[in-house]
């Protein structure tokens, strides 16, 4: 009996052994599944890029699923995969568009550090994402005039993602510091409102309007970036001198 038990432990260990043997293969799977995951992912990517092409060309209320489809060189039984509707695909592009701009707006309000470098930050940081995004003035404009209620939803998903605070709570902070610096004669009295918006029209002015810019002043061709890069440099000191009593 001991033999027999001991020629079974055997058997077994060899059992065990083999099924180790052949458990690698089973990993197999995982490269699949990422280069699926990779194929989905350079789908979804090329549909986002389409869709935001068209929509700056039509706004998405003249834009169709169809047209939009074929940009993205897909079907559309494959585009409503990804995006069922195109308020849905619509309001995915949007997120992306604006997610460039206001979390990293709102994340510089609320910096431990003097306003004056915060101003050049916030402009630095307008400049360079419109410079990258140069559709985003007009795509975000064209929302605000066919879907307003897009807007809200989007933002506030945004806002609450992208920065330590809120948007509300990074205007009350900003409200309270103007009142103390005001205070102290450092600068005029303002609501923080009016500061942002100040500020927020004066980087992208030159975006939404580039092609007048490009026939009143030359600006908009080969000298675009230069011209950028020198109101990058002077919009800071603008900002300053103007809030300064």
């Amino acid at each position: 009996m001991a033999t027999t038990t001991k020629g079974t432990g055997k058997g077994a260990r060899s059992a065990a052994g083999a099924r180790r043997a052949a458990k690698p293969a089973a990993p197999k799977a995982a490269p699949q599944a990422a280069s699926k995951a990779a194929r989905d992912g350079d789908t979804e990517r090329r549909i986002l890029d389409a869709a935001r092409r068209i929509f700056v060309r039509r706004g998405s209320a003249g834009a169709r699923m169809q047209e939009i489809a074929e940009e993205a060189g897909v079907n559309q039984a494959l585009l409503h995969y990804y995006f069922r509707t195109k308020d849905g695909l619509a309001l995915a592009v949007f997120r992306e568009a604006a997610g460039q701009l206001v979390p990293g707006v709102l994340r510089t309000l609320v910096e431990d550090a003097p306003l004056e470098e915060r101003i050049a930050r916030v402009v630095h940081h307008y400049i360079d994402t419109l410079r990258e995004h140069p559709f985003l003035p007009g795509y975000v404009l064209g929302e605000l005039n066919f879907n307003p209620d897009r807007i809200s939803a989007a933002v506030r998903e945004m806002t609450a993602a992208g920065a330590a605070v809120g948007a509300r709570e990074a205007m009350q902070r900003l409200d309270f510091e103007l009142a103390q610096r005001a205070a102290a004669g450092e600068v005029r009295p303002m609501r923080a409102a009016q500061f942002i918006v100040n500020l927020a029209a004066l980087c992208v002015f030159p975006f939404a309007a580039r092609p007048m810019l490009h026939v009143m002043f030359g600006v908009g061709g080969a000298d675009w970036d230069g011209f950028l890069d020198e109101r990058r440099a002077e919009l800071p000191r603008f900002i300053l001198q103007a809030i300064r009593p």
